[in-house]
């Protein structure tokens, strides 16, 4: 019964990728992301004024977490994540709402937490995420809503499992600077957002109405990234 209900978490958190989500049409607005709480690791920290400029910027998987979790019999919330994000953004700080922004993740790339052996393997099988046949997971900005100075909630179509819905981030812009001697521009986000993972075909495990014998539908998910529009210039060194 432990590993039945280990192997329901992982797949109804492998079901949360990307990614970044606005909830499905039935749900009330406003459930689908919550604004970013305050970051204690920025406290004393004073950002200066965004210098990164207008233009097509690639995801730096080197600085991208893509996190999720799910309520596991209620007594803790499972985590995990996908190592393998990619993406692009069309960067426009005088006009945000013009932004758009691509991501495909590999669903192979699912990080578990101490699998047993042929877990990880079961978990991408036909019974579970059919990763043969549904080998990315992608999203897709449709529309950028501004919230406040630095934040905006970005919805897009989230293809995962072979359903398309669309989904809604709240993201928040953490500053950038423009190209010097030894990188290119660079720009960073945090975002976060919820969906439900039986919408996405993925209804294994559910607890039954008023329990919490299960695992969560609802699936929580949290990226933190940075874009960058170059690498560093070849032979410079920082000084």
């Amino acid at each position: 019964m432990n590993r039945y209900l280990v192997t329901c978490a992982v797949l109804a958190l492998a079901a949360c990728a990307p990614k970044p989500a606005e909830q499905a049409k039935t749900e009330p607005a406003g459930t689908a992301a919550a604004a970013a709480p305050a970051d204690p690791l920025s406290e004393g920290i004073t950002v200066p004024a965004n210098t990164a400029p207008a233009g097509t910027y690639a995801i730096d998987k080197a600085h991208t977490n893509l996190s999720f979790r799910v309520s596991h019999l209620g007594f803790s919330h499972y985590t995990s994540d996908f190592d393998k994000v990619d993406g692009k953004l069309q960067f426009d700080p005088a006009n945000p709402s013009a932004m758009t922004v691509e991501a495909t993740i590999d669903p192979k790339s699912l990080d578990l937490n101490s699998p047993p052996a042929g877990f990880h393997e079961q978990l991408l099988s036909k019974t579970w995420l059919d990763a043969a046949a549904f080998p990315t997971i992608t999203f897709k900005s449709t529309k950028v809503e501004v919230t406040g100075p630095k934040t905006a909630n970005v919805t897009g179509d989230l293809t995962l499992h072979g359903v398309t819905k669309p989904v809604t981030l709240a993201a928040t812009f953490n500053g950038g600077y423009a190209a010097n001697a030894f990188d290119g521009a660079r720009i960073g986000f945090s975002a976060n957002g919820v969906l439900k993972r039986s919408e996405f075909g993925v209804a294994t495990g559910l607890p039954a109405p008023g329990t919490n014998f299960g695992v969560s539908d609802n699936v929580a998910f949290t990226i933190e990234t940075e874009f960058s529009n170059g690498g560093p210039v070849k032979g410079a060194t920082p000084g």
